[in-house]
């Protein structure tokens, strides 16, 4: 195994059990190291202190371990089962009411450069490192051995996370058509092959959950709608009428889909292909429950103040449009965007807005995208629930 050595006094944060490297803090490695490769890392003072995946740019080393262990089958196995034993204590895997749910979230389940969403019998698999894209074989192995019958498939999915490197779509495990997962008691339709992300956005259930509970009478829109997840969740939860706008078609076309799965012929539901700023522009004040939650308006450090002017912006819409007293349900799933920022975007479009608001909910990812306690980055959705009147 290849060696990365430290500059003097750049191990502190290992000490802490950080799990990023930054180019910085290295004085050298050893000749022909290659992307992706698994390296030992050596302070300045020739000690071991990490073991993890080299990548060229600004974070170097994801680590794997501190302990100086082989990484093979063993290894895999191990810290996939203690992500499933985790999911189990949560009462997630297993559960009679949902059958999909995240089972590994990079650097919160200690396999940084990984994330594995469970849809029914798929695992989808996805790296956001050259290094645990080599390895996805080994891991996919070591899964199907973990999980003990509770997938039939895995699916690997990263040409969107690795596309300088055109990584290949494909089943590693199965291959199954059946796209139908099961949340709370509803059916959903999940597209692994031409979806974001790996298909659904499993991290907004609980948020989900909270708004079916305010739905009922109101009359709901969903911005940004994707699949529908917040749209559905309404209608049984009792909305008088439902309306789903994304700009893209097939995020329509899926949401319709996903609807009449679980309500056919439901007519309070209706789908429109728009741009969110474009429908807030041209809408009246028709709706008192709105949702909205954008695609990440950053989605690195320098595009920080364009997108808290985003947020603003979108906020300010809504809270113009919103009927009064009426709820809104406003996101940001932007890493770089912190909570204090968010929110700040919010009070200032509530201001320039002239409404009076309260926060009744300040939301957040659920307990199946852990953040470890070493890595604070992880902590990246961040939600309100608003009463305005």
């Amino acid at each position: 195994m290849k060696q990365v050595y430290l500059k003097r006094g750049k191990e502190e944060s290992l000490k802490r059990f950080h799990p990023w490297i930054f180019s910085g803090a290295i004085h050298h490695t050893d000749d022909q190291l290659q992307e992706g490769d698994t390296v030992r890392v050596i302070t300045a003072d020739n000690r071991y202190i990490a073991t993890g995946h080299y990548q060229q740019g600004s974070i170097a080393v994801r680590v794997l371990t501190f302990s100086d262990v082989p990484i093979d089958q063993d290894f895999w196995a191990s810290r996939l089962a203690s992500a499933l034993h985790m999911r189990q204590a949560i009462g997630l895997a297993d559960s009679p009411q949902s059958n999909a749910y995240r089972l590994v979230h990079g650097e919160g389940d200690l396999l940084p450069g990984l994330i594995i969403d469970v849809y029914g019998q798929t695992a989808v698999m996805q790296a956001h490192s050259i290094g645990m894209h080599l390895c996805r074989k080994a891991i996919a192995e070591a899964l199907g051995r973990v999980m003990q019958g509770r997938i039939a498939n895995i699916y690997y999915k990263s040409e969107t996370t690795l596309p300088f490197m055109e990584p290949e779509n494909g089943f590693l495990m199965g291959g199954s058509d059946d796209s139908i997962a099961v949340e709370n008691g509803l059916k959903f339709y999940v597209d692994w092959l031409r979806g974001q992300k790996t298909g659904f956005f499993v991290d907004q259930r609980d948020n989900r959950s909270l708004l079916e509970h305010y739905a009922k009478g109101k009359r709901v829109l969903n911005m940004f709608c994707y699949t529908g997840g917040f749209s559905f969740y309404a209608m049984r939860g009792g909305a008088q009428l439902v309306h789903s706008v994304d700009s893209s078609a097939k995020a329509i076309e899926l949401t319709n889909r996903n609807v009449a799965l679980n309500f056919p012929g439901d007519q309070r539901h209706q789908a429109f292909c728009d741009d969110a700023f474009k429908y807030l522009d041209q809408m009246g004040d028709q709706y008192d429950l709105i949702i909205l939650d954008p695609p990440a308006f950053a989605k690195h450090r320098g595009a920080l103040h364009n997108a808290l002017k985003g947020y603003t912006r979108l906020n300010q819409k809504a809270f113009e449009k919103i009927e009064r007293g009426g709820l809104l349900f406003t996101f940001s799933c932007s890493q770089v965007v912190t909570k204090d920022n968010f929110r700040n975007a919010v009070f200032t479009a509530a201001a320039l807005a002239g409404r009076k608001v309260r926060i009744l909910h300040q939301l957040h990812q659920p307990a199946d995208h852990p953040i470890n306690i070493y890595h604070p980055e992880g902590e990246y959705l961040k939600g309100l629930v608003l009463y305005v009147e």
